[in-house]
Formats: structure tokens, sequence, C-alpha cells
């Protein structure tokens, strides 16, 4: 079997809506467009989230791969 890389799960999940979370606890959710070798990630209809609860609309936005702490399917 062999094993994925992480870049393979980027693949997979692009196109699709995950939920990230940056390194000052900020929580994003959006659709993953399109990712960088730096895994910067360019993410469309993006969302701040606050306890779960919607805080901020942000629509497109390019985070920088550095302040990731995860990335999740959403």
């Amino acid at each position: 079997m062999q094993q994925e890389r992480p870049f393979d799960l980027l693949n997979k999940v692009t196109g699709q809506k995950v939920f990230i979370r940056l390194k000052n606890n900020v929580s994003i959710r959006g659709r993953m467009s399109s990712f960088d070798a730096h895994m910067n990630i360019v993410l469309e209809d993006a969302e701040e989230l606050d306890g779960g609860d919607l805080k901020a609309k942000l629509g497109t936005i390019l985070l920088r791969g550095g302040n990731i702490i995860f990335i999740s399917p959403a």
C-alpha cells in the first residue's frame, strides 16, 4: 500500500469546502481553489468562524502557508 503524501491530500480537497485553523487561533471555512509548494492556499467564499458561528464573510482570500496549523475537509 502506497503511503499518501501531504500534497496528495491537498489535491483531493481542491474544489471542496475545508476548515482551516491559523496560528492566531482564527478559524476559517471556505472552498479551496488552489495551493502552492509553500502551502499558501486560496479560499473562495471564505468565512471567519467564532466558536463555530459565523463572525465575518471574507470572500476570496489567500492564506499564507506558514500561518496554517491544520486543514480539514469540512
